[in-house]
């Protein structure tokens, strides 16, 4: 009896390892096929990859960058204007 049972008990085993292998293969699956709903669904909604985003915000920042620059080079030039227009601060 003892053998029988121990037997029973390996089916058993057997049988829930095997149950656990399908589920896990039918969440991989869910899984791929949400994720290419999703995919599918973003691409409609014509919405930007991570990489487009990084790529104008990069353009941005330098941009930013740029225009600080200009904004200082333009503000020494006015001072240098206004004090070429005013012959008494000379």
């Amino acid at each position: 009896m003892t053998q029988t049972t121990g037997r029973f008990f390996d089916d058993v085993a057997r049988l829930f390892t095997d149950a656990a292998g399908v589920a896990d293969g039918a969440r991989r699956e869910a899984e791929a096929i949400m994720r290419a709903q999703i995919e599918r669904l973003l691409r409609n909604m014509d919405v930007v990859s991570r990489e487009e985003f990084e790529a104008v915000r990069q353009m941005a920042l330098i941009a930013r960058e740029e225009n600080e620059k200009l904004e200082a080079r333009i503000a020494a030039l006015e001072t240098r204007l206004s004090d070429a227009a005013d012959p008494a601060k000379t």
